[in-house]
């Protein structure tokens, strides 16, 4: 019987009984073939090794063996070499086969089996972490809860990380060992050692004892040794099975011969030999119950996952290993319920244990009723938030499928199909998979085949590329048929790759028994051939799927390279026939015009297909003529410049052929323009089409091609100062000519900056773009709204291209084509963002003429609107425009926060790299702005609690967020932000009088947003400039309409005398600092302490210098005392000399700082007298003076604390740490510390394993 306590065992000298029976036992296990003997419960039989080396005895084994330099006591003594001297260090070192080591340790247990034992409860111990040893008295005089509690004591508290959880190949590799080395030991023992009733019974009491432990490594480590044991005890009992069943039909065997022929002997011999096993068999499983039951179903709901999931890993192998014992709704319930496990790699560990036996089609009977009961939940599964747990759910889905047709209902399968356009290639990939076993699979190859040949097909695959197209139809998801092709390829690559079957089905008309496909299927097959085109032709997935490019390996290079040969052998011939048949519908030409581009173009040479390219160009060319569609046209021209490639021997053939074009196309636009000016307002519909189509042709080219010698610029310009002056220009063709002149000028430029250009193509140029920019300005006060899009977008373009940065790379001689835009162009372009970006969607909607959007038109809507946003942010970021303009920009960042809030946070953080200053003036700026604009509606007397107000302090907070929390760098910004918002709130005297406040008053309530983001001594050097501006009537106020400078002056108030107050009288606190460095982090804090004593001399020397601008900011709290601030006051020096005036400071970078220093000096001198003016009502000594101002201040301490640099984050942990996280120290007692928590984890406080389940299984 295995008990749940060690045995306690005798010494073998103080009975001679136990003596006798000890050696009794060791030989019947070194004889095991000597039969005078009556052998213990064993394999019958077993033939001894041969070529078995003697036994050597502890002093003969030297250097070999795991006993080797032991103690009697069973402590480990190091030899002098350094090698391992435990079986802790062999396992871990990993140098000796394993087989080796544990053949060692049986020899030792043979010898003396206590010692062995003893080897091995250590080993455990120490794959534990644990420091401390199990000595022999201990072993045999302690109980099993005792030593566990004793080694729980000795157990190392400096590092959580112990042998299995620490990281790094050699750990990695000892986990490996470890498992290796219990199934070996297992192997190697199971024929005798095991029946002992000696050496399972203390390794399994261990073990359980351990699994109990608060400690997570004792509980991690001997459940996964525990369940590593079952797995081996597992193996035996199988082993067992198969001898029981070879032993029965021998016997039957025997037994059914005639009398005769009967062996009675051989009878009685399997007979006993089958009671044998019989009584082995019950044993194992006796160690199997002691195992599942004690260990199993207590830790499976462990509080650790990585302890549930190495339960379920291993009763997922035994039921594997061993179904007929195992694979039964007893212990598939455990699987099933943990499929809802919190932690992901518990529920993957259960997926994949699922997996290896849905995989064997012969458990499908077993697993029926499983299937019906967790069905829904893994199907659920699917849509795991962890990607690895979905795609294991999708593929253990897939092996029900194939199990079973009927397991999955169609609303089953529904929720896995949609998975295809997963932006996660793994799910689709394996929904891909799904998909194919489902629906795409041939089940009857053969008969499919003949059937095809027989309605004279040259592929079978007809039906399966319609299903393919009635699914990509249905699912109703148009624009992501790359993604479903990237799902199927690696599983329907066949199919996706029958680019003949495709072709037929598209160009031949339908035999008897197939159904003609409608126009939508056509087009959604022609998509779903381009697709399959470019994925073979790239090998890589789509856009939005994967990290990138990956490098292909030797076999998919070679994959890539024969499927791009076939695909342009094929549709060389077969794409011209394509267009000729569909060259009247534009989205199937557009489609089929991207194939080219996939195209191997020497196969055009090399397999002397010419006319197959002059049939191609011919259909493009009727392309052109026919479509005025801008996708078609620009897919015409894409093609034509592919095929023009000077790498291939073709491009003359092809530049004849599009030369010939465009000289159609520019002889019918100068004639088509010069009809339509003569015509001027008579002008008619055909000359108006005449000029828009050709003129839409030749635009679509000009992007991709240089089309200069046709000086398509000239009549571009006409067009548009005609319809400048006149006013009478259709907008779609004012649209056209920007947009064609614009290419233009690129073009031009391309050729000035390949070459060497003269002065006078410079200043030929510069005045075409001169010339054009001027035409795109007055286009900004067009009529049309597309128009003034058009020439906005333009605009910004070319004032980006042709700005200072053009003569950056030694390029200084292209500073004749610099322009800078003057405040007139500024200002317009910022107009036109105002009104046509920030607008809400009713205006949109009535300047669309009252047209109702449907939601893809109001999304395409904002695309356009943000584009311009976007297009006038680079121009603020480049510093073309000037950067105050985007103050009217930043104010609207919460009201439009949902549609532009990344556009102007992005420009708002470029800016401030580009000049920090400016940046915090511009964002004052906004604020001042929006702050006007309530003036102006509400009046002077503002609600301070209405929306409008706490909607500009909320703007106020996010851009004061913005700031970071390093607040060195932004030392500079912060201080002049508060000094512009201080000029603003005093800028006008009230009319009524000086009693009563100025009309900015209020906005001083929205600067205490910034107030956190100062340091502490220029908190007070900004009070101080903020008492140049207030009267001794103002300081005195206390009424409700003062509250804003009150609130003010209190948050640049907060933390500065009291930060006085703690330095001295900060002995105390000093003292309680020490003690709780002693216990924290001495060395750090001591390092800290250094650190504040000179950065408070620093602060004593700046009480007399000019505060610098890269000097480290002062600590909240210090151990030094500083000196009296009233001694320091009399080396200052005369405030009147201060070397600088506030336009200095505005102008002059180089002062900034100074002004902080100046103001610095100028608030020493103040000091006593403002302080005494501020507490005037609160009568009291220094402790009442700070306790006032920490009970009225409008912020906590915190804000300031946590907003500052890291030395003062530390002073603030230090000072709360006792509180704000509760740690306890180490003890030297380990029991103390483990009483302070309930056992979670007791077996005797579990509840038993069904009721503790509200849900049934069954």
């Amino acid at each position: 019987m295995i008990t749940s306590e060690l045995p306690v065992l005798q010494d073998s000298g103080e009975s001679g009984q136990d003596t006798v029976g000890l050696s009794m036992s060791m030989s019947e296990l070194d004889d095991s073939g000597d039969g005078k003997t009556k052998k213990k419960r064993g394999r019958p039989g077993r033939p001894p090794a041969p070529n078995k080396k003697p036994r050597k005895t502890p002093s003969e084994k030297g250097s070999t063996g795991v006993a080797r330099g032991r103690k009697a006591n069973g402590m480990a003594q190091q030899n002098g070499e350094g090698d391992p001297v435990t079986l802790f260090d062999v396992v871990k070192q990993g140098k000796s086969a394993m087989q080796s080591v544990v053949d060692d340790w049986i020899e030792s247990y043979k010898q003396d089996r206590d010692i062995a034992l003893l080897d091995l409860i250590n080993f455990f111990i120490q794959c534990s972490g644990c420091k401390g040893t199990v000595r022999i008295e201990m072993f045999r005089n302690m109980q099993n809860a005792e030593i566990i509690r004793k080694m729980t004591e000795e157990f190392d508290e400096d590092s959580g990380d112990y042998p299995l959880t620490i990281s790094g190949p050699l750990w990695k590799k000892f986990r490996y060992n470890f498992c290796e080395f219990i199934g070996v030991l297992i192997r190697q023992c199971q024929y005798s050692i095991i029946y002992d009733e000696y050496m399972m019974d203390t390794v399994i009491s261990l073990l359980t004892g351990l699994s109990d432990s608060q400690v997570r490594a004792f509980r991690h480590t001997s459940t996964l040794a525990a369940m590593k044991l079952m797995t081996a005890l597992v193996n035996v009992a199988l082993n067992l099975s198969i001898h029981q069943d070879n032993t029965q039909r021998q016997y039957e065997a025997e037994r059914n011969k005639m009398v005769g022929k009967r062996a009675n002997e051989k009878l009685e011999l399997l007979l006993q030999k089958r009671k044998e096993l019989q009584e082995n068999q019950d044993e194992i499983e006796n160690m199997m119950n002691s195992i599942f039951k004690g260990i199993f179903v207590h830790r499976y709901r462990d509080a650790i996952a990585e302890i549930r999931a190495i339960c379920i890993e291993e009763i997922g192998v035994w039921m594997k290993m061993y179904s007929d014992a195992f694979l039964n709704d007893s212990y598939l319930k455990y699987v099933g319920w943990t499929l809802h496990d919190r932690q992901g790699e518990v529920r993957l560990k259960c997926l994949k244990a699922l997996q290896n036996l849905y995989t064997n089609r012969e458990l499908f009977p077993k697993l029926e009723l499983f299937t019906n009961r967790f069905k829904d939940r893994i199907v659920s599964m699917t849509l795991d938030k962890e990607y690895d747990v979905a795609v294991e759910a999708i593929r253990l889905v897939t092996l029900i499928l194939q199990g079973s047709e009927d397991a999955l209902s169609n609303e089953d399968c529904e929720n896995v199909y949609h998975l295809v356009y997963s932006a996660h290639r793994p799910v689709a990939v394996a929904a891909g998979e799904f998909l194919h076993r489902k629906l795409f699979s041939r089940h009857d190859p053969q008969a499919e085949e003949a059937l095809a040949k027989r309605r004279g097909r040259s592929s079978p695959n007809g039906n399966l590329i319609r299903m393919l197209v009635l699914f990509f139809l249905e699912s109703e998801l148009h624009e992501h048929a790359a993604y479903l092709v990237d799902s199927l390829w690696e599983s329907s690559q066949e199919l996706l790759k029958d680019w003949e079957c495709m072709t037929e089905l598209l160009l031949e008309e339908p035999v008897q028994g197939e159904e003609v496909l409608i126009d939508r299927q056509e087009s959604s097959l022609i998509e779903l051939t381009v697709c399959t085109i470019r994925q073979a032709a790239e090998a890589h997935p789509p856009v939005g799927r994967g990290t990138g490019k990956r490098v292909l390996t030797a076999k998919e290079r070679k994959t890539q390279i024969d499927d791009k040969n076939k695909l342009t052998e094929h549709f060389i011939m077969a794409l011209p026939m394509l267009l000729s048949k569909y060259q009247t519908d534009a989205e199937k030409v557009a489609n089929l015009l991207q194939i080219p581009q996939y195209f191997d173009l020497d196969v055009y040479s090399a397999g002397r297909m010419e006319k197959h390219l002059d049939a191609l160009l011919k259909q493009i060319k009727f392309v052109v003529e026919k479509h005025t569609d801008t996708e078609v046209l620009e897919a015409c021209s894409k093609t034509y410049s592919i095929l023009c490639s000077e790498d291939y021997t073709i491009m003359n053939r092809v530049d004849i052929g599009r030369s010939q074009l465009i000289d159609e196309l520019a002889d019918r636009f100068n004639h088509s323009v010069e009809e339509l000016l003569q015509a001027g307002e008579e002008a008619d519909d055909d000359d108006i089409y005449n000029v828009l189509s050709t003129l839409r042709r030749l635009t679509a080219f000009h992007n991709a091609h240089d089309l200069t010698r046709w000086d398509l610029f000239g009549n571009c310009y006409r067009l548009l100062r005609t319809g400048i002056e006149q006013g009478s220009m259709p907008e779609q063709i004012a649209v056209q000519a920007l947009q064609c002149s614009h290419y233009s000028i690129l073009w031009q430029l391309v050729k000035i900056t390949e070459g060497a250009p003269s002065k006078d193509d410079l200043l030929a140029l510069r005045r075409v773009v001169k010339s054009f920019l001027a035409v795109c300005q007055q286009c900004l006060s067009n009529v049309n709204t597309p128009v003034k899009e058009q020439a906005f977008m333009l605009l910004c373009d070319l004032l980006m291209i042709f700005s200072h940065q053009l003569t950056t790379g030694s390029r200084e001689g292209l500073q004749p084509l610099v322009f800078n835009p003057d405040s007139t162009l500024q200002n317009e372009l910022l107009n036109f963002v105002l009104d046509h970006v920030f607008i809400d969607q009713d205006d949109e909607n009535q300047s669309i003429e009252g047209d109702e959007e449907d939601e893809a038109n109001k999304i395409e809507a904002l695309h356009k609107r943000r584009n311009l946003l976007a297009a006038f942010s680079k121009l603020i970021i480049y510093d073309i425009v000037d950067m105050p303009a985007a103050a009217d920009i930043f104010k609207h960042y919460m009201k439009y926060y949902n549609d532009y809030g990344d556009i102007i946070k992005e420009t708002l953080s470029k800016t401030r790299q580009t000049d920090k200053i400016l940046c915090a003036k511009t964002l004052i700026l906004s604020l001042q702005q929006l702050f006007n604009e309530l003036i102006q509606d509400q009046g002077p007397n503002l609600d301070r609690t209405s929306s409008h107000v706490s909607g500009i302090k909320e703007l106020a907070r996010r851009f004061a967020l913005t700031f970071g929390l390093d607040q060195i760098k932004t030392r500079e910004a912060v201080a002049t932000l508060h000094k512009d918002g201080i000029e603003f709130a005093f800028k006008y005297q009230n009319p009524k009088g000086p009693e009563y406040p100025p009309p900015n008053l209020a906005f001083l309530e929205v600067l205490c947003e910034f107030s956190s983001k100062l340091l502490r001594q220029d908190k007070k050097t900004v009070h101080s400039y903020l008492e140049k501006f207030m009267t001794e009537q103002m300081m005195e106020r206390r009424e409700d309409i003062w509250l804003p400078l009150i609130s003010y002056r209190n948050s640049l108030l907060t933390g500065g005398d009291e930060d006085r107050m703690s330095l001295t009288s900060g002995s105390s606190s000093s003292k309680a600092g020490s003690v709780r460095s002693k216990k924290g982090r001495p060395a750090v804090h001591k390092k800290r302490i250094e650190e504040e004593s000179v950065e408070s001399s620093w602060m004593m020397r700046n009480d007399t210098l000019q505060t610098p601008g890269g000097m480290p900011t002062p600590q909240l709290t210090s151990t030094v005392l500083r000196e009296n601030p009233r001694q320091a006051a009399e080396h200052i020096p005369d405030p009147d000399s201060e070397p600088g005036s506030e336009t200095d400071y505005v102008h002059n970078p180089q002062m900034q700082m100074s002004w902080l220093g100046q103001q610095k000096m100028e608030e020493v001198n103040r000091k006593e007298r403002t302080a005494m003016n501020y507490m005037k009502p609160r009568s009291g000594g220094v402790r009442q003076t700070v306790r006032g101002l920490m009970e009225d201040d409008a912020e906590p301490i915190f804000e300031d604390v946590m907003m500052s640099s890291r030395g003062q984050l530390e002073d603030i942990s230090e000072e709360f740490e006792d509180t704000m996280v509760i740690d306890l120290p180490p003890s030297r007692n380990r029991r103390e510390r483990a009483e302070l928590r309930p056992d979670f984890f007791d077996s005797a406080a579990m509840i038993e394993d069904e009721s503790g389940f509200t849900m049934p299984m069954f």
